[in-house]
């Protein structure tokens, strides 16, 4: 065939997919019809977990599951906004990583507010200004984010789902010949997880300069000559700064946690579901070993343990966030902490991405 054959061949599957997709779509605003009738929640990310899995069972074609699950969330963000506008409040600025996890569940059609700090976050949830809010709880590299952790113990918030997300650091600048660079803006971090690039690359003579964030390293390169950032690929996309390498950073394996949160959210028991809670437990010897010996009995996997300050009087005294596999709801938990609930907050139950 032709060139010009095999381009009318796409034109023509093309139009298919166009219509399938509104046919979907159809059937999408029947469903959110009955949603708002019954009440039902319109976000189910174990639903759209199954969809992606049967979908990868079914496929015999060039598509791997990543790309399925890429091109599937999108339908799903644009059918969601369909059944009912969305906006998400994230931990900004525009081009940050939070932000770039939010894009990757909610899509191009919802509205995003990016916010100064965790605990606006929160706020913006609570306050209905947002009906759901993505921030980052931990890096595999760095460990938890100790804000995140404080904050669920503080508001009456639920955790809707996690966003594990692979943190890839990206080289961007105007400039085409590496000898002409100068300068390179980042966070801190980002210099710790990109030295060996910087080393093969630069000499000692080159200079790094913080910043608060990696979008503003992006601004701050693009409007001076001979500079260049360190930055996620969303914020190099927002600004239109071209990139010069892609995947800089040491570890191939630096992975970051995001959740998403919701008010009074609720997510149905799925097949693989994990949950997290916060344990106030009494102040005396053996109380934290009592309560884990609970979860081995009942042959629970417990994933996290995280001790916090309780910031309550001026003694020492701690919390502690779990996560463990499993339904809040399931009868083996429910065996685990019926003994516990004055001192056990829900956090939420939901699919286990990680």
């Amino acid at each position: 065939m032709s060139l010009n054959d095999l381009r009318k061949k796409i034109d023509d599957l093309d139009s298919k997919i166009l219509e399938l997709l509104n046919e979907r779509m159809e059937v999408v605003n029947q469903v959110g019809e009955l949603k708002r009738k019954t009440k039902t929640t319109v976000y189910r990310p174990e639903r759209e977990k199954a969809i992606v899995d049967r979908l990868d069972k079914l496929n015999e074609g060039r598509l791997n599951k990543a790309a399925i699950e890429a091109i599937f969330l999108e339908i799903f963000a644009v059918a969601r906004n369909i059944e009912l506008p969305e906006r998400i409040a994230y931990l900004g600025p525009e081009g940050s990583f939070t932000h770039q996890a939010a894009e990757s569940r909610y899509g191009a059609m919802s509205t995003y507010s990016a916010l100064n700090s965790i605990k606006a976050v929160f706020e913006a949830v609570k306050t209905d200004r947002a009906r759901f809010g993505v921030i980052p709880i931990e890096n595999n590299q760095e460990g938890v984010v100790q804000e995140t952790i404080d904050l669920l113990g503080q508001y009456d918030l639920n955790i809707v789902a996690e966003l594990p997300m692979a943190i890839h650091f990206s080289f961007a600048t105007e400039e085409e010949d590496l000898n002409k660079i100068k300068r390179v803006y980042s966070k801190d971090i980002a210099f710790r997880q990109c030295r060996s690039f910087i080393a093969d690359h630069f000499d000692k003579s080159i200079e790094l300069v913080p910043v608060n964030s990696t979008s503003t390293a992006v601004k701050m390169a693009k409007e001076e000559e001979g500079a260049a950032a360190i930055c996620a690929h969303i914020a190099a996309r927002e600004y239109h700064l071209p990139i010069l390498f892609q995947n800089i950073e040491d570890s191939g394996e630096n992975f970051t946690r995001f959740v998403i949160l919701g008010k009074s959210y609720y997510n149905e028991p799925s097949a693989e579901d994990k949950t997290s809670i916060i344990a106030r437990l009494p102040d005396e010897p053996g109380a934290l070993a009592n309560f884990l010996q609970e979860f081995h009995k009942a042959k629970i996997n417990l994933s996290k343990v995280e001790s916090r300050p309780a910031k309550e009087g001026s003694k020492f005294k701690y919390i502690f966030f779990i996560d463990f596999d499993g339904h809040f709801n399931d009868k083996n938990v429910q065996k685990v902490v019926k003994n516990y609930w004055h001192n056990i907050k829900w956090l939420g139950s939901y699919v286990k991405l990680v």
